[in-house]
């Protein structure tokens, strides 16, 4: 069965009758299309082909937890299961400085009304098709390294694409986070923070869709942003977040080690790496023999 096909079923088996469905593009894990419903109102579904898991019910909850604890804008989620998750239909985003600005403003309260004292989350998540080890940590550093870095050495496409002393050097890297970046508290984060997470509601306001929160350094959900492709209205994104929630010095210099995370996850996925691998070389290259010890 095609694509379109399996998502109008499972629509129609949740009792979402579906008139057309386009089809989206881009996604790592799920089958995606807006839905045309019989009595024209749209919804945005998903669901998994060849996986069974509780991507969905994680997404969810992922979305409710952005919302609910921090008043973050989130999609309301109109059903979820282990096989179809339906969203309300959300617009593309205007990349106009206001819209970055508002985006800002949600992005600072999010960071600082969400506070813990230890790093995770009290479930797995999933980045992608993968799962992402959330589990209770109360140093931050070794948080980042193990469930965050080191988590994607063993996998097999990040094994090929790196050397043992590449390896090793990622390894020093992490034994010296402490010296790298500062303390700081552990906040609620979106997780996966990229433009391409971002969408509008029907009056422009941002939207955040697929997290995959945990309690973090709130530089990990910046770096994502920063790292990646984005438009230039966004660096005003970064100026208005610095006078609501201000960074510690250097912050800029951090955004490449805060990244490796979702470089790695890149190049485990398969992916077009987009230049993965000589960017975690790059980020990694003083800490190889003949570097910081």
């Amino acid at each position: 069965m095609s694509a379109t096909g399996i998502l109008e079923e499972r629509l129609r088996e949740a009792g979402f009758a579906a008139e057309s469905v386009r089809m989206a593009t881009g996604g790592v894990v799920a089958v995606a299309g807006l839905a045309t419903l019989r009595d024209g109102s749209r919804v945005f579904a998903k669901t998994l082909r060849g996986m069974e898991a509780d991507v969905f019910e994680v997404e969810s909850a992922g979305l409710s937890a952005l919302r609910e604890r921090a008043g973050a804008n989130t999609p309301t989620v109109l059903w979820v299961s282990r096989r179809l998750l339906v969203l309300e239909a959300l617009s593309p985003r205007s990349d106009d400085v206001r819209f970055w600005e508002h985006l800002a403003r949600m992005v600072a309260g999010l960071h600082t009304s969400q506070v813990s004292d230890r790093f995770g989350w009290h479930r797995e998540g999933w980045l992608g098709r993968m799962r992402q080890d959330n589990a209770w940590e109360h140093d931050g550093h070794v948080f980042f390294a193990e469930r965050r870095i080191l988590r994607w050495l063993p996998e097999p496409l990040v094994e090929a694409a790196f050397d043992r002393e590449e390896r090793r050097a990622v390894e020093r890297l992490c034994a010296a986070l402490p010296e790298l970046i500062p303390p700081r508290p552990p906040s609620l984060t979106h997780g996966d923070l990229w433009s391409e997470n971002i969408l509008a509601d029907d009056a422009g306001a941002p939207v955040l869709i697929d997290p995959a929160v945990s309690y973090t350094w709130p530089e990990v959900d910046l770096s994502m942003l920063w790292c990646s492709p984005r438009p230039p209205a966004s660096d005003r994104f970064f100026a208005v977040y610095g006078q609501l929630a201000p960074l510690d010095d250097g912050w800029q210099d951090r955004m490449p080690l805060l990244h490796l995370r979702e470089l790695f996850s890149t190049i485990a996925h398969g992916d077009d790496d987009g230049g993965a691998v000589d960017a975690i070389r790059k980020v990694i290259a003083p800490f190889r023999r003949g570097g910081i010890a």
